[in-house]
């Protein structure tokens, strides 16, 4: 039985190392493992070091958005305190947690019926109930000034290790004398870095924020740390370095257009979104289909020729390309209302109430229910509702 068993996984582990699947014709993975300059070469076992690192990269986020990021949103003037508390009722609670949260005209009248409350003290009761359940805007903020602090490092990084790389400035260089393409300290530290920060995105994704794309974002993350895992094997780093490089650079563009809109600075946050708008279109329609596709699809094509991880990796490529027009489409809807109406206006994806309801929790605090103006999640300028604002 146990021979079975062992024979079975040396099987299965055969078939996921098949050197016909990930390396080109009459390449081997011993022709990999000789003597070259800086790290040697990529190698599967260098994935396992991202995993402590991971748990690094999360232990110092929790000590940064402690001891860097909330002293710093205190001192711009976000408050330290959730949302306005609803006041206990226990029929309404029932309804609001076993039935529904957005009552309808019939059910609001059934229930100023049965509590003799008018029908605006009950929707406010709602509003208030619905909020108590969103984050204050302190954690969001602390949230985005860790990306926006580790995007902005890690383009820098880059930006600084690819000026000094020859594929940056002639990107037929990823495949000349491919596989054999020596693995530097500066691309094993970029890569790893990045797959680390990814891994522990995976892991605080459960315990941050929660938003109606996490699904979405899990999924995101999950094809991110595959891609950057894939091209790490099979050594195609170095058009690896420049995918990661320029989506980088309009991360952190984003991040910082929603800490001014945390700190309620619109004017800023406008010009912010505007400008990642643009930063956006131009490198994920622009410069990802004419400049990375192209090598990948073509010149690496005439280069190196196809092999089975080649077209799986351009097929998930093609397939990031595609979300870059859905995500593209949203993020121009957008920025041509904010170019419009002169603010940027709530995304279908925020985790926050829409800015109607923002409106009307205002005129809640001056009707006849419960005074004290809300500072919740849903109250962070009156224009703009969160995020486009779920990191891409």
């Amino acid at each position: 039985m146990a021979t079975a068993a062992a024979g079975a996984l040396s099987l299965l582990w055969g078939w996921l190392w098949s050197e016909r699947f990930w390396l080109p014709q009459n390449v081997s993975w011993a022709d990999l493992e000789g003597p070259a300059d800086g790290y040697g070469y990529p190698r599967g076992q260098h994935i396992l070091s991202v995993f402590p690192l991971a748990a690094g990269i999360f232990f110092v986020r929790l000590l940064f958005e402690r001891f860097i990021a909330k002293p710093c949103a205190l001192h711009i003037g976000i408050e330290d305190n959730g949302p306005y508390q609803a006041q206990p009722n226990a029929i309404l609670e029932k309804v609001f947690i076993s039935i529904t949260k957005y009552p309808d005209k019939k059910r609001l009248e059934g229930l100023s019926k049965q509590l003799d409350w008018n029908v605006r003290k009950i929707q406010c009761w709602f509003r208030y109930r619905r909020n108590q359940d969103k984050p204050p805007t302190l954690t969001k903020f602390c949230e985005s000034m860790w990306r926006f602090t580790f995007y902005l490092f890690i383009f820098c990084y880059g930006i600084r290790f690819l000026w000094s790389s020859p594929w940056f400035w002639d990107i037929q260089q990823c495949w000349f004398n491919y596989p054999f393409q020596p693995l530097s300290g500066g691309l094993y530290y970029y890569y790893i870095m990045e797959l680390a920060f990814y891994w522990s995105l995976m892991f605080s994704q459960f315990t941050d924020i929660k938003r109606k794309d996490f699904l979405i974002m899990f999924v995101h993350h999950l094809v991110t740390i595959g891609l950057i895992s894939f091209s790490y094997i099979n050594n195609m780093v170095r058009v690896g370095t420049l995918v990661m490089c320029l989506h980088d650079v309009s991360d952190f563009l984003l991040e910082a257009a929603k800490l001014a809109n945390y700190a309620k600075y619109q004017r800023l946050c406008d010009t912010l979104f505007v400008i990642f708008s643009a930063v956006f279109m131009v490198t994920r329609l622009g410069i990802y289909p004419f400049w990375i596709l192209n090598t990948t699809l073509f010149e690496s094509w005439e280069i190196i020729g196809p092999y089975t991880s080649w077209w799986l990796l351009n097929g998930l490529l093609v397939i990031l390309q595609v979300l870059h027009v859905i995500w593209s489409y949203l993020i121009a809807r957008i920025a041509l209302k904010a170019l419009i109406r002169g603010k940027v206006s709530k995304d279908d994806r925020s985790d926050v109430e829409s800015s109607s309801e923002e409106d009307d929790m205002t005129t809640c605090t001056k009707s006849p229910c419960d005074s004290s103006s809300s500072n919740g999640a849903n109250q962070v300028n009156g224009h703009m509702g969160s995020s486009y604002w779920a990191e891409e």
